[in-house]
């Protein structure tokens, strides 16, 4: 059962040749190892980054503590529930990189978690703040391993102050943020976000910081410590609620707030969601000037309702927003919501389907012409779509460099290509448990 984990003895990946990740020697980052110690999102989400922009990441992982996210949904339908590669979940944020386990609580696996390091550009980590401390690895000791090393830590509160040793999560961090606080429909309790979008954020950051000390780096030849905590990068995405608060007094819930899906920028009507002909579907309309709500007008062939004076300026359409929404949706409701949308971007106005997966994958004409996702095989997944780099480089564009890799794939190619090690050394350290051998569980 390929990929299924085994505990005590490690994790089957057999009869599968480690994966070779498409060289790309011109990219901005080729030439550049990272010491990949991330898990969940937050962490492989800015790696991913690195790795498609030419980075060699190599994701250190554990038999011990096998990364969350390899268990997560969506996971291959026929798997296992042991299985530690079948999630599209993992897959998604992992693709472009190399991995391999060590145990580092084995003195042998230390040692070559060490060594790694030695001849690694950059080391990422997005654990609680202890951890690295607990295995000896502090950015002083990083730094007595490789002089110039980069360490970036990704901890929800950061390394320094008095909650440093908070666990958070994606949800908990959004909290602490503020933006669980502005989420939701006037008059309700917060409804935070069902998803940790801060995670890809946090990523975010990460990779902008990494990328600022590799360039800091290239011209001084000095590394340095990111400390970054993912509740601050959190909080510059509240700066004007913090503003209001601060410079107007005003609480950033009162019976206006928050806004739900209309306006939060001016007096804007029709502006919000609205139901389309079908089931579950729904379009956006955001009406933001007089001329805009004159193309608005045309699109629906001007009914007689959109001629009374009232509504001819920004203020009047405001004071009237419940009925022009009652409106708007008696109309939507009877249109294709692609057909809505082309209709009314031709007469000026802002409008879009609310895609779900199946629309993005499937539908979505703007996606394909972009080539926006590329198709790969995938051992436990089968053949699956990935979205390619977001930012399209003319000179030297990221390109998904390969599939995610199965847990520990690539422990000997790494080993022996990146430290020299030969494969009498390799069953040495096997033998010492530095790391499980793939066939343990067969």
């Amino acid at each position: 059962m390929l990929g299924a984990l085994t505990p005590g003895t490690g994790v089957l990946v057999v009869d599968v040749e480690p994966s070779r990740l498409i060289p790309l020697p011109n990219a901005p980052l080729a030439g550049i190892r990272v010491c990949d110690l991330t898990w969940v999102l937050a962490g492989p989400q800015a790696t991913q980054i690195l790795a498609e922009f030419g980075a060699d990441v190599i994701k250190v992982e554990s038999v011990r503590n096998v990364d969350d996210a390899r268990m997560y949904p969506p996971r291959a339908e026929d798997a296992a529930p042991d299985d530690v590669n079948a999630s599209g979940y993992h897959a998604l944020y992992n693709r472009s990189k190399r991995s391999i386990q060590i145990d580092v609580r084995n003195p042998a696996g230390l040692d070559l978690l060490k060594q790694l390091i030695a001849v690694s550009d950059v080391v990422v980590e997005n654990f609680s703040s202890r951890v690295l401390e607990n295995w000896g690895l502090t950015y002083e000791e990083l730094g007595s391993i490789r002089p110039n090393i980069i360490y970036c830590s990704m901890a929800g509160l950061g390394h320094r102050g008095r909650d440093r040793d908070h666990q958070t999560f994606g949800p908990t961090v959004q909290a602490l943020s503020g933006l669980t606080y502005l989420s939701g429909l006037p008059g309700r309790e917060p409804a935070g976000y069902g998803y940790s979008y801060m995670d890809n954020t946090g990523g975010y950051y990460a990779a902008m910081a990494i990328l600022t000390a590799i360039f800091h780096r290239n011209r001084t030849g000095q590394g340095q410590y990111l400390d970054l905590a993912q509740v601050e990068a959190a909080i510059n995405l509240t700066g004007p609620a913090i503003l209001d608060s601060q410079v107007n007094g005003r609480p950033n819930r009162r019976p206006d707030l928050p806004a739900g899906n209309r306006s939060q920028t001016g007096a804007d009507a029709p502006h919000g969601i609205y139901p389309a002909a079908g089931d579950d579907r729904w379009i956006a309309i955001s009406v933001l000037s007089d001329e805009q709500w004159l193309g608005f007008r045309e699109a629906l062939g001007t009914p007689e309702w959109t001629a009374e004076p009232s509504l001819a300026t920004a203020a009047g359409r405001a004071a009237r927003q419940d009925d022009i929404d009652a409106r708007v949706a008696e109309w939507t409701r009877t249109q294709d919501p692609y057909a809505a949308m082309r209709l009314l971007q031709a007469h000026g106005v802002p409008a879009g389907v609310v895609q779900n997966g199946e629309d993005i994958l499937e539908h979505d004409e703007q996606h394909k012409a972009r080539g926006f996702f590329e198709e790969m095989e995938h051992p436990v997944l089968g053949r699956t779509r990935y979205n390619r780099p977001v930012a399209r480089l003319s000179a030297t564009p990221g390109q998904i460099r390969g599939r995610a890799p199965l847990h520990g794939e690539h422990t000997r190619q790494v080993l022996g290509e990146v430290l020299g090690l030969d494969t009498a050394a390799l069953d040495s350290l096997e033998q010492q448990g530095a790391f499980y051998p793939v066939e343990a569980a067969r």
